[in-house]
């Protein structure tokens, strides 16, 4: 992916790791168009950053996805780079009976999200001659936070779909990118905005924009504070890597 003169197009970016991107992304020469449920707080992000475009969009919301995805596409035909940004991500106690809503809800908006987007963009995507599709997944596709597993595994998802799309757009203009978050402090979870473990976010966001910069062969976006979960099994450390996770934090991004 390229640093500069892209249209890129952030569902998910209103806050947090999404709209910390989009500004760098913005101020980097590209033209950037964010994507959110509220429209307030696209509001304020636009007028924050002369120049950037919003769309409101609800990635649970299979219709809201069709209808922003036209939007987009009808007002910047030129689009090259999609990073689906948009997740949810809550506890879950499998041992009761009440997680079902909430897993479905983490499938509708980490999995299916994301999947309708690329499916909105990936035909114009084709015909542009230095495209990308950047999905977001976590280190917890690699280790499992207790507390997460519908997060868990959702993400884990995203990271086979981001490997499987590379090899089928191998042929195409499309290169396919993972971002692959540690804990970063967001209000993703409660109290991971204070969280000690978790990643100050303009120090995440500037390692993710120099690594896109110097690293342009990089299919997986790995900042240093991921290698140890992203890891572990490859070192043959995988138990206590789960172990020292789940002793840790709490609030795993």
């Amino acid at each position: 992916m390229q640093i500069t003169g892209n249209t890129v197009f952030i569902p998910g970016a209103t806050s947090g790791i999404g709209r910390a991107l989009a500004e760098r992304l913005h101020t980097r020469g590209n033209t950037v168009i964010v994507g959110g449920r509220r429209q307030e707080l696209l509001d304020d992000i636009v007028a924050a950053n002369p120049g950037m475009a919003a769309v409101r969009i609800d990635t649970a919301d299979a219709d809201s996805i069709a209808e922003a995805s036209a939007e987009v596409l009808r007002r910047f035909p030129e689009v090259n780079v999609l990073i689906t940004m948009a997740g949810v991500m809550a506890v879950e106690d499998w041992r009761s009976g009440d997680f079902l809503e909430s897993a479905q809800r983490h499938v509708t908006t980490n999995l299916l999200g994301p999947i309708r987007l690329i499916a909105a963009f990936v035909g114009r995507l084709q015909t542009r001659p230095d495209a990308t599709i950047m999905t977001v997944s976590s280190g917890l596709a690699f280790a499992p936070l207790r507390i997460t597993p519908t997060y868990n595994a959702t993400k884990a998802a995203i990271h086979m779909l981001s490997e499987t799309l590379r090899l089928q757009l191998a042929d195409t203009s499309v290169q396919v990118l993972e971002l692959e978050p540690p804990s970063v402090r967001t209000a993703l979870m409660p109290g991971q905005e204070e969280s000690d473990f978790a990643m100050p976010l303009d120090d995440f966001a500037d390692e993710v924009m120099q690594i896109i910069e110097t690293r342009p062969e990089a299919t997986e976006i790995q900042v240093e504070n991921v290698k140890f979960l992203r890891y572990g099994e490859a070192r043959g450390d995988y138990p206590q890597v789960v172990a020292a996770l789940n002793r840790m934090d709490p609030h795993g991004d």
